[in-house]
């Protein structure tokens, strides 16, 4: 990236009144006084080519100022400075709003996941694997699921609604089983025949009094094949309201909580792993009523401000970035013309100001994520996912970027001049480092790995 380090401020009245001086030309029209150009060959030139290089030189010169020195040498206040300064108090801000709301969606999430555990899965304790060994433990784990969720509404201390018509048949349960095709297995001979077509059997079950009797009643004459069973699943789904936004003046999320208890029996170890899957979404409330809704407004209005600003400030770095590249193409002309020299990629990089990339990248994630908020707050979207990582970064950058800004001192700027040298050889040393460690990942992987769950489980 390329640094202040090529800042140089006027020492002389003559040299200050020169950069003040009107001269048609690129940008604030201005050059680079300590730059290569006042190479002993350009002397003896003629005059028009005097002036051309005298031009570019002055060019060049302010074009590598800070904002602090084009303040002293011409007057010119560092707007681009103070919106950015701005821009990292507001898009601070921002964030922590989110996150105190994104942080509400999560503990709902988990929360929720970890009452379903313990209302639908039998003995279940926290943190601790849930198996059977045995035929009856499996269809007394079935039955109690079935029954746990017939029962929902006057046992749980959440409000929960059934969503009818999403099981097989159009019922709100499907309770299924999966088996191969063909499984004779025959351990005293050795011998097996297994067909790898997968065959599945599912019964669905309606929570209500009037779903039909016989429906309700398959599940009990539910026989598993347990020589070729592959596993057995629950699914349903159930709706609930998360009315604790209200805390931060949002309006309430409404959720809908599709539920998979799924007992694997893929090994056939005789050990039947019992787990629970819950993928929760988020949709529009119907009919709202909220007293102090109208403060939400507030939010999304401040979130406008926060892409308004983050848009001005993409454009005024894009114009910066374009003014780089423009005068790098004057200067590879002129010395490809005038002094039949080729200008080194090096050279030709410094033009292009790195930490102008980082903002410009900060900002369009900023605006994306913003109008992803918007809708989130407006109940139109629910990416919490997407919109915290697009803030989340483009906070992170917009912070990173204060580096650039402590280059303006001269002992900070060594600093950064000497960790820029660094780099590579850093980079060099990640990438050894790097051979090693995958390395020894590959090794333990296959030695250590095999025995790891048991090494723990003691």
């Amino acid at each position: 990236m390329a640094s202040s380090g090529y800042t140089c401020v006027p020492d002389s009245p003559a040299e200050k009144r020169r950069l003040l001086s009107s001269k048609s030309g690129y940008g604030s029209q201005d050059v680079l006084g300590c730059t290569g150009l006042a190479d002993p060959q350009f002397r003896g030139q003629p005059r028009d080519e005097d002036e051309e290089e005298e031009a570019l030189r002055r060019k060049l010169k302010y074009f590598f100022m800070s904002p602090c020195d084009k303040y002293h040498a011409k007057g010119r206040k560092p707007f681009k400075l103070g919106l950015q300064l701005l821009k990292i108090i507001i898009v601070t801000v921002q964030l922590v709003l989110f996150g105190l709301s994104n942080q509400m969606v999560v503990t709902f999430k988990e929360e929720n996941t970890a009452a379903f555990k313990h209302l639908f899965l039998k003995g279940y304790q926290d943190n601790r694997p849930q198996a059977v060994h045995t035929q009856s433990e499996l269809y007394s784990r079935i039955g109690f699921v079935v029954e746990q969720y017939m029962a929902l509404p006057q046992i749980a201390l959440g409000r929960y609604a059934y969503v009818k018509g999403v099981g097989v048949d159009g019922s709100a349960l499907s309770l299924c089983q999966r088996y191969f095709k063909t499984g004779a297995i025959d351990p005293v001979n050795d011998t097996f025949d297994i067909d790898p077509h997968v065959v599945t059997d599912c019964v669905g079950l309606d929570p209500t009094a009037d779903s039909p009797v016989t429906r309700n009643g398959d599940y009990k004459n539910f026989t598993l094949q347990f020589y070729k069973l592959i596993n057995v699943t629950v699914d349903f789904q159930l709706k609930a309201i998360n009315i604790q936004t209200i805390i931060n003046n949002e309006i309430p999320d409404c959720y809908t909580f599709a539920i998979t208890i799924a007992f694997d029996n893929k090994a056939h170890s005789g050990q039947i792993k019992i787990l629970l899957q819950n993928q929760a979404s988020i949709k529009e409330c119907k009919d709202t009523n909220v007293s102090g809704h109208a403060e939400s407004y507030a939010r999304e209005f401040f979130d406008v401000v926060v892409a308004t600003v983050c848009l001005l400030s993409l454009l005024l770095c894009g114009r910066s970035i374009l003014r780089g590249i423009l005068l790098q193409r004057e200067y590879v002309q002129f010395f490809k013309h005038k002094l039949e020299r080729k200008v080194s990629w090096g050279d030709r990089m410094e033009f292009i100001n790195g930490w102008y990339i980082l903002l410009v990248i900060s900002d369009v994630f900023t605006i994306v994520g913003s109008f992803i908020k918007i809708g989130i707050e407006s109940k139109t979207l629910s990416s919490y996912d997407v919109c915290g990582i697009l803030l989340g970064t483009s906070t992170l950058l917009v912070w990173v970027g204060v580096i650039r800004y402590f280059s303006f001192f001269q002992k900070y700027n060594i600093l950064i001049v000497t960790l820029r040298a660094a780099f590579p050889n850093v980079i060099r040393f990640c990438c050894c480092v790097a051979v090693i460690y995958l390395g020894y990942c590959f090794c333990g992987w296959i030695v250590l790995g095999p025995y790891h769950a048991k090494v723990v489980g003691l």
